[in-house]
């Protein structure tokens, strides 16, 4: 059986190119009895490590590599024009050919790392490029090959320049002498001929050996096409659709060929196939993956001790001598007993860094959250002021953080303040050095839905049918489900399998080899990393003109790799606490400390009781908010069990949660050792360190192993768990439990183990809602200001919070020169919009404004405005914009005459530099005296068009809604809200209300007019979908601004958004007529009077229609208000009939029966 290695290869990793995973070329390799493989995607290292790992656990040998882009004429330095390059061909300075290098030891490995890294921080330019001087540089170690048709001696070839390809191959044999190779592969592709006849007689003349190759970008053949539709995938539009099947690369033979087949291809070609086994052969990299290489803690000079071990008990005990007024034998054995450890496993170092860039970022005036993750369960790591939790008073674990029979890096991830999160990193740079720290990359993969998508485009298949099937594809746990499990699990998926269409049966088969696979690289949200020395001695980095320097290696890889990596996020929570915290300071005088909070604030825990959550941290989506009114929470335990409650598999357990503490539902230990346990969670087993307790109290498990059951309860491990289960039994026998009960217990945490959540994560963010819940409850104008400021950029979040100041009774104001700032600030009045949020007004223009008012005093009007500023930065468009948004509604002038007046105010200013400073008059008499023009008399704007330019201006309705004359008939027949979609199914028909704010119209496919319509309701967005038999019945109503309730099928597009396909659609003012099945009426006796109950009688008799009239009775002598239905009178429910009910006897007196 002949022999042969695969040893020119692309992955996933080669972006949108190579179809197929690194363990994919593994099994094909083993499959083929194949005793090594390498990996070469094109000018990257991203899978290398991963690639190492499975090869070697597979027992196949790894040969790790890439295929370069180097540039043989010039430097890497150069950036060639198209038009050069095209003139020029491939002796173009600066044009780059492909050179694949492997690794044959650890020098290689290094220093293909370092040509890696320095093609991309310094030689890219469309890709990244090495060069020759480079080369030279970091030669020793590595093998090199000519690659492919592109690469550096066959380019030559194909352009008929012998001379030069001889020229090429003789410097890069001159260089690495016997580990050069010259590539031949044959695709039976035409062009390939010159390749094939050059590369042997230059192997003859210069005693180059040849090396066969197939560049392989997928395995199996009849994943060409899929290949191919990989390829297409960045052009593709729904507008030019390209045939699958034409291959972009010519061929279909770069699949995982056999040996047999490569022996057979190459059998003229003597000593091609050989040459594999001797590269193979040279190729031995021997990784360490067991050492950690932590960066060195600077020890200050003046701290009186030597070593990291000494420095972190020195702080530590300091600390926690601030943190506990009396430091008792529980809380000096808890500290000792966690320092023994931390010095056991060698991780001093670690918390020292942490703890210094902590308390740099407070020093700095960047909030940091109260902490993240199991750390929180560490008295260490408090007293260091890592956490701002007492492990103690929650009862946290230690050993959920740091387990010394479980070796692992520590794993303390920090919340701060997302505006000054950058501060932070950059301080790391500047103290551990610029080339030691950077991010770190993370892949996005085409997922079953993202595939069908991409793939569907590719096909020319109608969105619309695509959508069809993503829709119906579940998430479960936020991950969606695989492609295939989806049609066999879900029945409304049958129809796709059993669908005769071959485009359908194309666009199944192609996503099933393609899902999975990266389709993007991009920075981790939260992920640095931090080396003791320059990371290109470590790790590859990646580089392009548009993203930040970040680590080639992912989070996981970077741990195997041993390096120092943690999460540094940026959550908004914290700089909207940061902004009230401000405003409160400025308007009360008052400065407080979050973190000393009284945790048993009653108003905090009415908030959270009546649901009015919005803008509280992980405790604002409608489903928690419901819970939370039926739950009534009372102490902040309450919010910890909830915050680990609510989410998919718990959830199901907070009903008996709820119950177990209004005492609906008694509680039950199967032993009173469970009792001190499970007390705080009502019996109900809510966290991992519940687990850990019972297996440690009832069993008499170390706490260490404890925490290993619960891992492997977790992972569901059946063998460990029999074993398990048995020690557990023999335990608590031991401990007088019976077996029966020991059996039982030992089920019932089974059970709730994958449940269990951790409950160090759940106090510390429990607690940073209840900061923010706080603050809301007691400072609710300062603290909607500053979640308004924070949510700028984001429409869909600031509707929301808007109509949140509206329930709370907080007006929401429009900007005003006299009272904004730049961001959203607090008056007498209400909220005030920030000048930064008015469109066409820049930075510099909003900074002028306010110098000039602190400077001189609030602005009398328009025309003193422009007076006093320099109009070259405050120009026309931002004053007119200005006026539309309303910030000289002040002047008592109304918006029309004021646009009308704006070229007048800018004459009467001079167009100039504005006053230099204020006072220019000689007395106030003076100022006083100033003659202002007066404004012109022009008709004012209607209301609609007063609010649609303030939306124009500041993309949200502020002074007012469209919808406001319609809330009764929204609140009423709405079925969901745009903003607001937890509750909402998919598929099911709804109701939504809303002004049109936008209609495209579109000429479907049998060329007819269809529409797609945005409507707008007080909390967000939705798309409407009118297909052209809808529209042709109500296009004279589907007009901009018109106000409508929609009737039609829901389901999630494109951001996550409600579109909804139209079945009916109704003008808002007739929707009362039509659905309200009756109209209630609330009276009190003791209050209507005689002429109300005439009024009233008349109005009814003058509105006769087909709906009932219900009436709530109270004050009649009975506890319960009676209720009657009117016999004699039925009225026309028409939306001027229920204003007129309201105007006569009340809002909260009538409501619409839906």
């Amino acid at each position: 059986m002949p022999e042969f290695i695969h040893l020119h290869n692309h992955s996933h990793y080669s972006l949108l190119d190579g179809a197929c995973r690194p363990v994919d070329l593994i099994n094909a390799a083993a499959a083929n009895k194949m005793s090594a493989v390498a990996l070469t995607d094109h000018g990257v290292m991203f899978g290398a490590l991963e690639f190492y790992k499975k090869a070697n656990k597979a027992g196949v040998k790894p040969i790790i590599g890439s295929e370069t882009y180097i540039v043989t004429s010039g430097t890497r330095f150069d950036r060639p024009s198209m038009n050069e390059k095209r003139v020029g061909g491939a002796a173009t300075v600066g044009a780059h050919h492909h050179l694949v290098l492997l690794v044959k030891n650890l020098t290689g490995y290094r220093n293909l790392i370092k040509l890696i890294s320095l093609a991309h921080i310094e030689g890219f330019y469309y890709k990244p490029r090495i060069d020759m001087n480079l080369l030279r540089e970091h030669h020793e170690g590595l093998v090199a090959m000519s690659a492919c048709m592109g690469g550096v001696v066959a380019a030559h070839l194909a352009e008929r320049d012998y001379d030069r390809a001889r020229a090429v191959a003789i410097e890069f044999r001159e260089l690495f002498g016997d580990d050069f190779y010259l590539e031949i592969q044959n695709h039976g592709m035409e062009k390939e001929k010159p390749f094939l006849e050059g590369m042997p007689r230059l192997s003859a003349e210069l005693g180059i050996k040849l090396i066969a190759t197939n560049d392989v970008h997928y395995i199996k053949p009849d994943h060409a096409v899929p290949h191919n539709i990989l390829l297409l995938i960045p052009d593709a539009t729904s507008t030019s659709i390209q045939d699958p099947t034409t291959l972009r690369y010519g061929t279909d033979q770069i699949y995982f060929k056999t040996a047999e087949e490569m022996t057979r291809l190459f059998r003229d070609f003597p000593g091609a196939i050989e040459s594999t086994l001797e590269v193979a052969a040279k190729c031995d990299l021997q990784l360490d993956t067991k050492t950690n290489y932590m960066p060195e803690f600077p020890i200050p000079p003046d701290s009186g001790v030597d070593t990291l071990d000494d420095y972190l008990e020195k702080l530590s005990r300091e600390g926690a001598a601030k943190n506990y007024s009396d430091l008792t034998p529980e809380i000096e054995a808890r500290l000792t007993h966690e320092l023994s450890v931390i010095r056991k496993m060698g991780y001093s170092g670690y918390f020292l860094i942490v703890q210094d860039f902590i308390n740099a970022a407070r020093r700095m005036g960047c909030s940091v959250g109260p902490g993240r993750g199991s750390a929180a369960g560490s008295i260490v790591a408090y007293s260091l002021g890592i956490t701002t939790i007492d492990p103690l008073r929650y009862d946290l674990l230690f050993e959920r953080f740091l387990n010394p029979d479980r070796i692992s890096m520590p794993d303390i991830d920090v919340d701060f303040a997302d505006d000054k999160r950058d501060k932070v990193i950059n301080y790391v740079r500047e103290k551990y050095g610029e080339d030691c720290v950077a991010q770190i990359i993370t892949f996005g993969t085409l997922s079953s839905k993202a595939v069908l998508k991409d793939v569907g485009r590719v096909l020319g298949v109608p969105l619309n049918v695509v959508e069809s099937i993503t829709k119906l594809i579940p998430s479960i746990q936020g991950k969606v489900m695989k492609l295939e499990e989806a049609l066999q699990t879900v029945p409304e998926l049958s129809w796709v399998k059993e669908s005769p269409d071959p485009k359908l049966k194309q666009l199944i088969s192609y996503s099933v080899v393609l899902e999975g696979m990266n389709r993007t690289s991009g920075t981790h949200a939260a992920g640095v990393v931090i080396a003791p020395g320059p990371l290109t001695d470590y790790v590859p980095l990646y580089k392009t003109p548009q993203t930040e320097l970040m680590t080639q290696y992912n989070m996981k890889d970077l741990e195997d790799a041993g390096l120092l990596k943690m999460d540094f996020l940026g959550i908004t929570t914290l700089r909207v606490i940061e902004r009230t915290l401000e405003l409160i300071l400025v308007r009360h005088g008052v400065a407080i400390d979050v973190d000393r909070l009284p945790l048993d604030d009653t108003a905090t825990y009415e908030l959270y009781s009546r649901g009015e959550t919005v803008g509280i941290f992980q405790f604002e989506s409608s489903g928690m908010r419901d819970y939370l009114r039926r739950l009534k929470p009372t102490a902040i335990s309450d919010l910890v069990a909830m915050n680990a409650l609510y989410r998919p598999g718990p959830m199901e357990m907070i009903p008996d949660f709820i119950a177990r503490k209004h005492g609906r539902q008694s509680i039950e230990y199967l032993h009173p050792r469970l009792e001190p346990i499970l007390r705080e969670t009502y019996g109900v087993i809510v966290y991992q360190e519940q687990v850990i307790k019972i297996a440690s109290d009832v069993a008499g498990f170390p706490l260490s192993k404890a925490d290993l059951m619960r891992r492997a309860m977790g992972k569901k491990d059946k063998a460990t768990m029999a074993a398990l289960k048995k020690e557990f039994i023999a335990g608590a026998v031991a401990r007088d439990v019976p077996k029966r009960i020991a059996g039982d217990i030992f089920e019932l945490i089974e059970k709730f183990a994958s449940y269990g959540f951790n409950k160090s994560h759940s106090v510390a963010y429990a607690v940073l809602s209840y900061q923010t819940a706080y603050l809301k409850a007691h400072y609710p104008h300062e603290f909607m200001a500053a979640l308004l400021t924070a949510e700028v950029g984001k429409p869909e979040k600031i509707v929301l919070s808007i109509e949140e100041c509206r329930h709370m009774g907080i007006n929401v104001l429009p900007p005003d020169v006299n009272e904004s700032d730049a961001s959203f600030t607090v008056t007498e009045h209400g909220v005030r919009f920030g000048l930064n949020g008015v469109r066409n007004v820049g930075t510099s223009a909003v900074d002028a404004i306010v110098a000039a008012r602190k400077g001189g005093g609030e602005y009398k009007n328009l025309f003193d405005f422009c007076r006093r500023l320099d109009l070259r930065v405050v120009n026309r468009k931002a004053v007119e914009s200005l006026i539309q948004a309303g910030a000289f509604d002040f002047t008592g002038g109304h918006r029309a005459q004021l646009l009308d007046a704006v070229e007048k105010a800018m004459e009467f200013g001079g167009g100039g530099a504005g006053l230099e400073q204020p006072g220019l008059f000689d007395s106030a008499a003076q100022e006083a005296a100033m003659k202002y023009p007066s404004l012109p008399d022009v008709q004012q704007w209607p209301a609609s068009e007063k609010l649609s330019r303030e939306k124009l201006m500041l993309g949200f309705y502020v002074s007012g809604h469209p919808l406001d004359r319609y809330a009764d008939e929204v609140k009423a027949f709405a079925t969901v809200q745009f903003g607001d979609l937890e509750e909402f199914r998919e598929g099911a028909v709804i109701r939504g209300c809303g002004v049109v704010t936008g209609v495209r119209r579109k000429i479907d496919r049998k060329n007819q007019t269809m529409a797609f319509v945005t409507i707008e309701d007080f909390t967000g967005k939705a798309e409407c979908i009118v297909f052209a038999d809808r529209y042709r019945k109500y296009e004279k109503i589907l007009t901009d601004e018109a106000m409508l309730m929609v009737v039609g099928r829901g389901e999630i597009g494109g951001g996550e958004r409600l579109r909804i396909v139209v079945n009916e659609v109704h003008p808002l003012d007739k929707v009362a007529e039509k659905f309200t099945r009756g109209i209630i009426v609330s009276l009190n006796v003791h209050e209507v009077t005689d002429s109300t109950i005439i009024a009233l009688r008349r109005l009814v008799e003058q509105n006769k229609g087909n709906c009932s009239m219900f009436f709530t009775v109270e004050g009649s002598g009975t506890k319960e208000p009676r209720k009657y239905r009117s016999t004699k009178f039925v009225v026309q429910a028409s939306h001027e009939f229920i204003g007129a009910l309201k105007k006569l006897l009340g809002d909260h007196h009538v409501r619409i029966n839906a």
